[in-house]
């Protein structure tokens, strides 16, 4: 028994566990809210409970990343609650007055002026509001009985969701540093292919596309990680910058003629980096990286290089590499960012 508590704690607290299956990790976070829910609303007998349920479902349904979840959370049970409130405030003068055309013209104008909103800043806050308003009102022809339960609902149902919301969520933070580290081996990958003699511009193209691709992944998720760690964004984009210009580099260095000699050092030395870097990564062990992989920064007048464009090209690679690792090593030694790289000792 213990050893298999053993395992399946490791199994949650596991990072890269976490990464690879943060899909599942989410699902079950929301099928339990929603059994929550259910067991909730069911067993204390509260009229209309499904509406709880399905707040719950807008609530905590598309929230994955720690980073954006408290922020995202926020928004959308300040709008659940406040439509639920001015859903309630709908049906009550229209008891009291007893006038559709009034209530009409009220939830029409509720519904414009989120829509005005719903396009700037606090744009999610505004919709949830106008959906809300209108699940608890309807069209204004709810008994003020109906709306209290189903506004009571709606606060149940936002509750559970912000309490689920922080049970293992996926941290963006984890998803940064694998994807960084799968865009650093498919970059020694097509740098290997470059060495072999790639020619065929359709399979470079597609090569660049995903590294292309797998560059923009890893921009959406700066602002995320900046808010779980203390890394700022300025850290997270010089890392992205680096990223950029070593794919930059190899689409070059596809598209010249390569080095007869003279190079293939420095391009294994390119490839070790590349994968050591990426190990680290994933492993969170920063003495897998060499310190002496470095090479120094390129100059057109090195006679070392020559007038070869391939020549050049390496060194520049190798250069940015080298500033890559050396700049996740001050991250790791400036912030509490465990795996970032850091140069060995």
């Amino acid at each position: 028994m213990f050893e298999a508590l053993r395992k399946t704690t490791s199994a949650l607290f596991d990072p890269d566990r976490r990464f690879r299956q943060a899909r599942i990790f989410h699902a079950v976070r929301v099928a339990l809210a929603l059994l929550v829910s259910i067991a909730l609303t069911t067993g204390i007998d509260i009229p209309h409970g499904e509406w709880a349920t399905i707040t719950v479902l807008v609530v905590i349904g598309g929230l994955q990343h720690h980073g954006n979840i408290r922020k995202r959370a926020a928004e959308r049970g300040a709008g659940t609650v406040l439509g639920a409130l001015l859903g309630l405030f709908v049906i009550v003068q229209g008891a009291y007055f007893g006038l559709p055309l009034l209530t009409w013209g009220l939830l029409a104008v509720i519904s414009g002026y989120c829509a005005y909103h719903a396009v700037g800043k606090g744009g999610y806050v505004a919709l949830l509001t106008a959906i809300t308003v209108i699940i608890t009102a309807g069209h204004g022809n709810q008994d003020v009985y109906d709306a209290v339960w189903r506004t009571a609902d709606v606060l149940i149902g936002t509750a559970i969701a912000l309490v689920f919301s922080f049970a293992l969520p996926a941290y963006a933070s984890y998803s940064w540093r694998f994807k960084l580290a799968g865009l650093l081996r498919a970059c020694a990958a097509v740098h290997a292919k470059i060495e072999r003699g790639l020619r065929d511009e359709k399979e470079r193209q597609q090569d660049m596309m995903k590294l292309s691709a797998a560059l923009v992944q890893l921009r959406s998720l700066i602002p995320s990680v900046a808010k779980e760690t203390d890394v700022t964004t300025a850290d997270l984009e010089e890392v992205q910058h680096s990223a950029r210009v070593c794919i930059s580099a190899l689409e070059m260095l596809a598209a010249v003629e390569p080095e007869l000699a003279g190079t293939d050092g420095q391009e294994q030395t390119i490839r070790d980096l590349l994968l050591e870097m990426a190990s680290a990564l994933e492993s969170g062990d920063e003495s897998m990286v060499r310190e002496n992989a470095s090479l120094p920064a390129p100059h057109p007048d090195d006679p070392s290089v020559g007038h070869s464009s391939h020549a050049f090209l390496t060194l520049q690679l190798s250069s940015e590499l080298a500033h890559l690792r050396d700049h996740l090593s001050q991250m790791a030694s400036r912030t509490r960012f465990p795996y970032a790289v850091r140069a060995a000792a």
